[in-house]
This record gives C-alpha cells, structure tokens and sequence, in this order.
C-alpha cells in the first residue's frame, strides 16, 4: 500500500526527503555498520541528490546503486551511472561506495550472474529504495511494453538482476526484480509535476500491474511506499 506525502514545492520535498533516507542511513549503518540506497535515474532527483550528498552521516559505510541503468558507456548523456556521480557522489558523500549494474560490453548471461551473487552478497535487501516513474506507469525498468514483465513482476523471482529489452524505450537496460526490490526495508516514490501526479491517480484506479507496473508497489498490501510528490 502506500502513504501521500505532498509538498508546496520541489525545494521542499527534496529538504525533506533527503533528512529523511539520511536519518534510516544513519540507523542503518549504526544497527549493522553498513549501509545500502537504490536510487533512479532521470532529472527529477537531482535536487535531491545535491541534498543529500551534504548530509553528514558516515558515507564510507554506504554503497550507492541504481535501481536499473540503460546498458550505454557510463559516459554517456544517457547514461544514470554518469548521473548519480555527478550530482550525488559529491560533497561529503563523495566517500561513498557505488555498486555499478553496468560492467563490461555485453549484457551476457555470464555477466548477469556474477552481478546477481555480488548484489545478493552486498547490497540486499536494501535499505533505502528510491522510485521513479514513467509517463506509462513503468518503474525501474520494469516496462509494460517488455517481454520481460512477467518475469519481472514475479514476486517468485530468483534473480535480483535481469535484462530487460523495452519497445518503447532505447537501450537494452539491467533492472532489479520487482521481487528483490520488495524486500526493501524503506521503500520511496519520488514523483513531481502535474502529469505524473495524473499518471499515478490512474495507477491507483486500476489493477492490472502489468499495465502499469508502478502498481505493484503501491497496491501490494504487504509493501508500505512513502509516496513523495511537488508540483
């Protein structure tokens, strides 16, 4: 299920998204000495990266990753992995662990599998799981468009990682399952703007998640996302 957290503006919902993941951190690594967040990709969270790259908690003890990444160079326009350490592995979280999905050329079967046991032995279950979502009402690369939704949905999953091949969107992608995703002990939708906030009311008023995948994690009864939204 889910609880609506809305926010005047953009500025304000960053502030206080950003003393909140940094507070469970903090929790995080003082329970277990570690730490782990999954962050999105795309322009809505770099106000919030900026924020919370000044937090001080104990970044040496945090490992950052995306919760899907498109399979281009890291160098590229396009590319989440350049994002997140450009505008969140900055500042005082410049210390800061990064897991990258993307490793290597080729997205092989080979490759995925090494990534699957070095996600399991180091970052699972997060303890921070940042969201987006898309105009279609997909999160992660969890694409309704995919062959691979199913899969990807299925909460019997065995594999954290997978590969997935949207329709609708460039780029061969890696993604996290939603059945690894689920298991997040903080789960957060960070939405802003008048069309997502559209697009989620749709998700709410119907029920085929594979539709809509979003509505997995806010229609699930089990899974509680903190739904952060601005104009």
């Amino acid at each position: 299920m889910f609880e609506q957290n809305n926010f005047d503006t953009r500025e304000q919902l960053d502030l206080a998204l950003a003393d909140k993941v940094s507070e469970i951190l903090q929790q995080a690594i003082s329970l277990k000495g570690k730490a782990s967040i999954a962050v999105s990709g795309g322009s809505t969270p770099k106000g919030f990266f900026k924020v919370l790259s000044n937090k001080d908690i104990d970044w040496t003890k945090v490992t950052i990753t995306l919760v899907d990444e498109r399979w281009v160079d890291i160098h590229s326009d396009d590319s989440n992995t350049r994002l997140v350490h450009e505008n969140l592995l900055q500042n005082k979280a410049c210390t800061a662990k990064f897991f990258h999905l993307k490793q290597g050329e080729d997205l092989c079967d080979e490759t995925l599998a090494d990534l699957n046991v070095a996600a399991n032995n180091i970052l699972l279950p997060l303890d921070v799981l940042i969201l987006g979502m898309g105009e279609d009402g997909h999160t992660a690369s969890l694409f309704p468009c995919s062959a691979q939704i199913k899969q990807g949905l299925d909460i019997n999953n065995k594999n954290a990682l997978m590969k997935v091949e949207p329709t609708t969107a460039p780029y061969q992608r890696i993604t996290f399952s939603f059945a690894s995703l689920s298991q997040s002990k903080n789960i957060f939708l960070h939405l802003c703007g008048e069309n997502k906030k559209q697009v989620f009311v749709k998700a709410l008023n119907g029920d085929d998640v594979f539709d809509m995948p979003i509505r997995k994690f806010i229609q699930t009864e089990h899974i509680d996302t903190q739904v952060y939204w601005a104009v």
